[in-house]
């Protein structure tokens, strides 16, 4: 028989034992993944669905309000986040009805039978050059919180996902200050918006970016969150980083202390590793890919959390970005090589996302890593095998008008004409306009039609060119330096 005080001590052993449990599933559920569908070949909302739920994820984000997916989503235990385009920011900030009529269809419709939990109005609303979107962000995000309220929904929160470029200085991170160009009322009024309802800033941190711009600089071990590997100290703050996210994220917590704003927590709106790219993207490997997700997962799900330096022992909510490849993401090669899984559904490569595995610091994989320092070769931007040549002539016009001489040796009697074919004229200006543009963010990509080559392309034509002497010194611009 127990004794009274053996009682007591049962109950409060149980009831902790819960309260452990119940913190450690809110810690183990805290792991959302992207859902973006920019794909011709990919599996069914259904199939995504089921998908999601097999890998015991807590949380998926949308970057729409899509009825057929959010209907489907209904009675699953996924938290939802749904998303306001740029392009209805400005009417929505307009007009109290218009966000009406947005949280009516795109919310209460659905709600709560399908867990919706964020509204993020705009996607890095920031990033663009648009004075007038910035303004209207935050009377937009005021306006559908109103209509929430009006409807008794006080659970679902209200925020926008925001890029790193929303800093003016990062590093070190103490130095982290929001962009001057960004009217200080804009900042003010978001960071009042989301410190009065108690919401979240939604950053979108990737580590690989700001590793792969600096290689030289920056430890790979660091971006990949391989923690004690390399310390850096923060000579104003005294704080020790032993990985570059905390110090992107102490740069946002930092900026936004400096406006008097200490306690808005931060989310992670999107973060990953591409598993692959282009022949000059370093680092985008699937070996990297393993490690940074496996580091995050275990970062963001440990129990008690980790937090950051300057913010120890806070949970930080994290989005994976993304659930599939897409293939019709335009720009460089990475941007189609995010996923986690290939359009059959299948793991690229494994990753336990609960956290709940026993800690490993090695990958599955084993092949050699080869593109982890910047490619010194020669490269070409060539027709892809399989590129329509129904697309290529609109295509090759496109580079052709963007002046600069780009397709100048094109010309009739010029000596890159012969052979006058559509595919060997698109090879040089798609070469020719990557090697002028690339400055300015060109991509070797043209919707597809177009891929990276290291092979010289002038030696695999059927007729030889004797004329366009010059082909080779405007391929050849595109030496990589170290």
């Amino acid at each position: 028989m127990y004794t009274r005080e053996g009682k007591m001590k049962a109950v409060f052993a149980f009831y902790l034992s819960c309260l452990l449990s119940f913190s450690y599933a809110l810690s183990s559920n805290k792991i959302g993944i992207n859902y973006g569908r920019l794909g011709d070949n990919l599996p069914s909302p259904y199939q995504s669905i089921e998908l999601l739920t097999s890998m015991k994820v807590g949380h998926v984000k949308l970057y729409d309000a899509n009825p057929e997916v959010l209907k489907l989503l209904s009675g699953t235990n996924l938290h939802v986040s749904i998303m306001v385009p740029n392009e209805q920011i400005s009417a929505i900030a307009s007009n109290q009805t218009q966000a009406d009529q947005w949280v009516d269809q795109n919310v209460l419709a659905y709600y709560p039978t399908t867990k919706i939990r964020f509204v993020l109005v705009g996607n890095e609303v920031f990033s663009t050059n648009d004075l007038k979107l910035w303004l209207d962000l935050v009377p937009a995000m005021k306006n559908i919180k109103t209509s929430l309220t009006g409807h008794n929904v006080h659970n679902i929160k209200v925020g926008t996902p925001l890029a790193m470029d929303v800093l003016e200085s990062t590093f070190p991170p103490s130095s982290g200050k929001f962009r001057s160009d960004i009217p200080i009322q804009v900042i003010l009024s978001l960071m009042k918006f989301l410190n009065g309802t108690k919401s979240f800033f939604f950053i979108d941190a990737y580590t690989y970016f700001a590793w792969s711009d600096n290689p030289t600089n920056i430890s790979l071990d660091s971006a990949l969150l391989k923690d004690g590997n390399v310390t850096y100290v923060d000579t104003e703050s005294g704080l020790n980083y032993t990985n570059l996210l905390d110090q992107m994220l102490d740069s946002v917590h930092f900026a936004m202390g400096k406006l008097g704003f200490d306690n808005v927590r931060i989310a992670i709106s999107e973060t990953g590793w591409p598993h692959a790219g282009d022949i000059d993207q370093t680092g985008a490997n699937a070996y990297n890919a393993e490690t940074y997700i496996r580091n995050l997962v275990r970062k963001v799900t440990s129990y008690p959390p980790i937090g950051t330096p300057a913010k120890p022992g806070i949970e930080i909510p994290t989005f994976i970005f993304s659930l599939y490849d897409e293939n019709q993401k335009p720009g460089a090669g990475t941007e189609r090589h995010w996923g986690l899984l290939n359009n059959n559904g299948r793991p690229i490569y494994e990753v336990d996302l609960t956290g709940t595995s026993p800690v490993n610091n090695d990958t599955h994989l084993t092949e050699s890593i080869n593109n982890n320092k910047p490619y010194k070769g020669k490269i070409w931007c060539v027709v892809a095998s399989d590129a329509s040549l129904a697309e290529l002539e609109p295509a090759l016009d496109f580079a052709c008008r963007q002046g600069n001489g780009t397709c100048d040796e094109l010309a009739p009697g010029k000596g890159c004409y012969e052979p006058v074919s559509v595919v060997d004229h698109a090879s040089y200006a798609f070469s020719s306009y990557w090697a002028k543009f690339r400055s300015d963010g060109a991509s070797c990509y043209f919707n597809g039609l177009a891929v990276q080559t290291i092979t010289d392309p002038s030696k695999s034509w059927i007729m030889p060119i004797p004329k366009c002497v010059d082909l080779k010194m405007v391929l050849w611009i595109l030496l990589l330096e170290s």
